[in-house]
Parts: structure tokens; C-alpha cells; sequence
């Protein structure tokens, strides 16, 4: 039996260790010897939140830094400081992912007239859900050669409401991205769809397809990549919280990682910290259940 936390208690108590220790049959330097290795309250406390900080980290896909964690333990109702889970990540070896520098690989066309109606209004809250698309392409290195990507972002929640995947860049792959938004969300007459100058998005076969659907198109101003920062700023994410750190033997491979990062992660499990640390499912209930109270 141990007796040390006994002796603890009087000495908690201020009360004399030495009778302590002589009526329990044990030495004063085994009980202090003890002593030194018994953690403090603080310490037993970081250890609890480590592991709930771990255990955020880890359904994180180990993708989130201190402020997410920190955002994710206050939605849980843990209130602590800013530093204190910085430092426990620290001592845990818990480090997010961060970006790389971006490269720009559009190619654009100088003869296409269609201006930038967007102009960089990028902020939540400054556009209602299905009024403004955003679009790009990018592309992902397998074994079997090149996986070309294009999404389609409702600007208001960033959520991920149409992609597309093939082996080519043809007009035909972003329109396939675009038509699964349209028929997934359905928007109204006049909604935007902004897009850099890419030769894709300014093909006859692309622009057909928005007047169609009476859509209006907002392009980038030349060189200026970012007037599309938001749909460069989930591919930055996608490829630094997955594609980037696994092999992608095959496209078929690829194709599952990112239809797993788009649809069961990124849309309804991450935090967004443009949305005040919402998901984008998260933050279009918000507006939604907030329009009906509007309503009522």
C-alpha cells in the first residue's frame, strides 16, 4: 500500500511530516524523494487538455494549428488561453500544416472583353448564398500523369457546391463542374460566376452555358491573380492538408482523396476562420435558420 499520499495530505495541512512518516514506518527522504515526482494540479490539468487538444488534432487530420484548435476547444466549452494550447501543442510535437507559395499556371486570353464585377468582395456576410460562384482549375500529380480539378465556391459559405475531374483541361471539364453546382443549388437569374481569364472559362462552350442559365460573368483583370484568391486558397489547402502528403500512385486514387477532402472534410468538418471558425454547412444553417426567424 502506498502510504506517500497520505503523508501529502498532513503535510498539505501543515502538520508535522516527520510523526507522519514515523507512525506510517517510512523514511522523510523516500517521502520527499516521492514527493519531487508527483505532478502539480497545473500539471495534471495540461495533461487533461492535451489530450482533448490531441484528440482535435487528430480528427483534424492533424491539418490544424493552434488558433483552430484553440477556436475548436472554446465551441466545446473549454475557455484557455491562446498560449497555453500553443504550448502544449509544442511540447506534444502537434504542428498544423502551412501553405507554400503559390504559383500562378493560367493561360489566359488578352482578347476576351469581360470585366472583373466582382472587384475582390470576398468578405462573409457581403453576398447571399448562391448570388456569387467562384471558379478555378488546378492540377494534381499522380504516378499515371496529370489530374486536372475544377471546383465551383458559393463565395457566401465557401462551400464546395460543384467539381469536376479528368485527364485533360478541355472547356468541357469546368463546365461539368459548374453544372453539378447548378443543379445541386439551383440558382436564381443573375447570380456571378467570376473565374480567372483561363482560355476554359472564356470558350464559347463555357459562356453558352451561363447564358443558359442566365448567369452573369465576372473574370480577372489581367496579371492579377488575386482577384480569384478564394478558389486559390482551397486548392493551396487541399493539396497541403492532402494530396501533399500521401503518394497519388493512380488518378483513380486521387480522385477518392479529393472527393474525400471536399465533401466529408473540408465542406463539413473544417473550420473556417473567414467564417468566424465556422464550417461552411455550419455557417449556411446559420444564415438560413436566421432568415427564417427574419421571416417569422
Amino acid at each position: 500500500m502506498n502510504v506517500f499520499p497520505f503523508i501529502e495530505a498532513e503535510k498539505a495541512e501543515q502538520r508535522n511530516v516527520a510523526k507522519a512518516c514515523c507512525l506510517l514506518e517510512v523514511s522523510r527522504s523516500a517521502f520527499y524523494e516521492w514527493h519531487q515526482h508527483v505532478p502539480s494540479p497545473r500539471q495534471l490539468a495540461d495533461e487533461q487538455l492535451g489530450e482533448r487538444i490531441q484528440e482535435i488534432f487528430d480528427e483534424s487530420r492533424g491539418t490544424y494549428g493552434w488558433p483552430r484548435v484553440h477556436r475548436a476547444l472554446r465551441d466545446d466549452g473549454v475557455h484557455v488561453r491562446r498560449e497555453r494550447v500553443a504550448r502544449i501543442m509544442r511540447t506534444r510535437g502537434l504542428v498544423g500544416r502551412c501553405r507554400r507559395r503559390w504559383i500562378k499556371t493560367t493561360i489566359s486570353d488578352p482578347a476576351v472583353l469581360a470585366v472583373d464585377l466582382l472587384k475582390r468582395t470576398f468578405g462573409p456576410g457581403t453576398v447571399e448564398l448562391d448570388r456569387v460562384y467562384v471558379g478555378d482549375i488546378t492540377y494534381i500529380r499522380t504516378w499515371e500523369g496529370w489530374l486536372y480539378l475544377a471546383t465551383v465556391i458559393d463565395l457566401a459559405s465557401r462551400r464546395v457546391v460543384g467539381w469536376a475531374m479528368a485527364d485533360h483541361m478541355r472547356a468541357e471539364l469546368v463546365c461539368d463542374a459548374l453544372r453539378m453546382a447548378i443543379d445541386a443549388r439551383q440558382p436564381a437569374t443573375g447570380a456571378m460566376f467570376h473565374s480567372d481569364r483561363g482560355t476554359q472559362y472564356t470558350s464559347t462552350e463555357f459562356t453558352d452555358l451561363l447564358a443558359d442559365h442566365k448567369m452573369l460573368q465576372s473574370l480577372s483583370r489581367p496579371r492579377q491573380c488575386w482577384d480569384n484568391a478564394v478558389a486559390e486558397s482551397l486548392f493551396a489547402s487541399l493539396k497541403l492538408e492532402c494530396i501533399y502528403r500521401q503518394p497519388q500512385p493512380t488518378r483513380t486514387h486521387a480522385r477518392r482523396a479529393v472527393f474525400d477532402y471536399i465533401e466529408v472534410f473540408y465542406n463539413r468538418r473544417r473550420l473556417h476562420s473567414t467564417l468566424g471558425y465556422c464550417t461552411p454547412v455550419a455557417y449556411e444553417n446559420k444564415i438560413r435558420n436566421t432568415n427564417t426567424a427574419h421571416a417569422a
